[in-house]
């Protein structure tokens, strides 16, 4: 048996990188997934994974287009037990320069999307429980130079996490955490100027890389599993040994 037989997730964010690998995870463990994304490649990895995953392209700022989601969700599979906050956009500027529409933009995907995503399926969970899981960064620990944006927005995916599973316990529904390091995505690809940082931040880890997406999504599919049940406004890091 999976440790997800029988679960139904939401994973956002997931047509390439973590979302898609969490979402690869969860239908190998049982679960049926919808994935989305505001890249239409999603619809190929549904393909990919079959009949368990129906894509569906998705602005996770818009609150109007959660209610689409979640009526795809129950219409298809009928009933929704997960919700992976994944969705997210980096770049790379520092605290003199960053724009106010920068800042904006990170924050209506990073904080309100979330927030959203969770007005909108927690409601339709079971009340035997459901699990939320919020993807923030080890940006959201520390300071970063240049990365004022992303990591400002990931500290208040944080607040957000905890606030969330103290008003949420009551309904029998976690909300936990993960905060990962670097991690080998296409997220790095950030050009010349961020080469030299991010080198150093990947040689300054103990362990002497970044870890790859399926080390992330293994900690996901913790939380989401009953395996994690007695945890709520929990957070996870996994860096590699950065942060200690």
């Amino acid at each position: 048996m999976g440790l997800l037989d029988g679960k139904v997730a939401i994973i956002t964010g997931a047509a390439r990188g973590q979302g898609a690998q969490e979402a690869r995870l969860f239908v190998s463990e049982g679960a049926s997934v919808v994935i989305t994304d505001v890249n239409p490649a999603g619809a190929g990895l549904a393909a990919e994974l079959g009949e368990s995953v129906v894509f569906k392209q998705h602005d996770v700022s818009s609150e109007a287009e959660w209610k689409i989601i979640a009526d795809l969700a129950r219409e298809r599979f009928g009933k929704i037990d997960i919700l992976v906050n994944n969705a997210g956009v980096a770049g790379w500027e520092p605290t003199q320069t960053v724009t106010a529409a920068q800042m904006r933009r990170y924050f209506d995907i990073h904080v309100m999307g979330a927030l959203f995503g969770i007005q909108s399926i927690a409601p339709l969970m079971p009340k035997t429980g459901g699990s939320i899981v919020n993807i923030a960064s080890t940006a959201a620990l520390g300071g970063i130079p240049s990365y004022v944006g992303y990591g400002t927005s990931k500290w208040a995916l944080r607040g957000l996490s905890r606030y969330a599973a103290r008003d949420l316990a009551e309904k029998n529904v976690r909300v936990n955490c993960v905060l990962p390091g670097g991690v080998e995505t296409e997220m790095l690809n950030f050009g010349d100027e961020a080469k030299d940082i991010i080198d150093a931040s990947r040689s300054a880890v103990p362990m002497g890389r970044f870890g790859d997406v399926d080390e992330i999504a293994q900690v996901v599919l913790f939380l989401a599993s009953d395996k994690s049940s007695y945890m709520t406004g929990g957070e996870i890091v996994a860096d590699g040994g950065l942060m200690a």
